[in-house]
């Protein structure tokens, strides 16, 4: 069983004082497999935001549906909603939510309370949580007092503590360095890989996007490509149409095979292309 799937859903705004109604997404449908890795992507506007609204439950579709586990959670009472939602999808933010006051290790423990959770049994999920991210060296330090790489990590861990079945990223990077991004994304890629985590993760970086199983490109509130990274980033002037870019080293490949050199279309890394160009010697 898919553990998510989003099933023809619609989203509709009307303007204030009787303003012509925006249609925000237009029959998108796709799902989600147990451990898969799936990126999604597309320019600003282009519906990402609404989308990650309707799956974390602050929005409702207008037609259309989101099964979780095969349930849909958008007939669920608001508290049931949210309670359902906490155990089983984990959202994270590019702004990490962190409480300056709280240590790093309350701040991990914050959604367990929030849920109800047994305080005796909470030290042993955090410590679970940081072992997996690698923080436990900074449970007793302050937000303020790390970096912003380590401030995802400590908010990825604050998610799944909760022992979610799929987290959801949301420009998890967006506000970091290229190193802290570049932590961050080998965390995440480490958690789906060897821990069997389901990974949703919206993006606009396109070397992120490699990392997946499938990608996702959204456009106008259409679903208008998925496949596997391969598949969609060999398609360069398609992209292009949709606002987006492709890896450099796709690119750059684009632009010799323009020149004649016959490399292989489908390059997604600086080892591939090292490998394609060998040929030549």
């Amino acid at each position: 069983m898919s553990i998510l799937e989003v099933n023809h859903i619609k989203k509709v705004y009307k303007t204030r004082m009787g303003g012509e109604a925006v249609t925000a997404l237009r029959d998108v449908h796709f799902s989600v497999e147990p451990g898969e890795f799936v990126a999604i992507m597309g320019e600003s506007g282009s519906g990402k935001t609404t989308l990650l609204n309707i799956l974390a439950s602050l929005d409702t579709p207008t037609a259309g549906k989101v099964l979780v586990d095969g349930k849909d959670f958008t007939t669920l009472k608001d508290n049931e909603r949210a309670i359902f939602r906490r155990s089983n999808l984990g959202f994270i933010f590019q702004d990490f939510n962190l409480l300056d006051n709280f240590s790093i290790e309350d701040n991990i423990k914050l959604p367990l309370v929030l849920a109800g959770e047994d305080y005796k049994k909470m030290d042993a999920k955090v410590e679970k949580a940081a072992g997996q991210l690698g923080i436990v060296g900074l449970l007793k330090k302050y937000p303020y007092e790390v970096s912003g790489g380590q401030k995802q990590r400590i908010a990825i861990a604050g998610v799944l503590a909760m022992k979610p079945d799929c987290i959801v990223l949301d420009e998890p990077t967006a506000m970091l360095d290229p190193v802290g991004r570049r932590d961050v994304m080998e965390t995440i890629e480490r958690l789906n890989k060897e821990e069997g985590i389901t990974v949703i993760l919206i993006t606009h970086y396109m070397d992120e996007a490699v990392r997946g199983d499938k990608v996702y490109v959204i456009d106008d509130g259409d679903l208008v490509m998925k496949g596997t990274p391969r598949e969609i980033f060999v398609q360069v002037e398609k992209l292009k149409e949709y606002g987006l870019d492709v890896p450099q080293v796709t690119e750059v490949t684009y632009l010799l095979r323009k020149e004649g050199i016959d490399l292989p279309a489908d390059i997604l890394t600086v080892e591939e292309m090292v490998g394609a160009l060998c040929q030549f010697n």
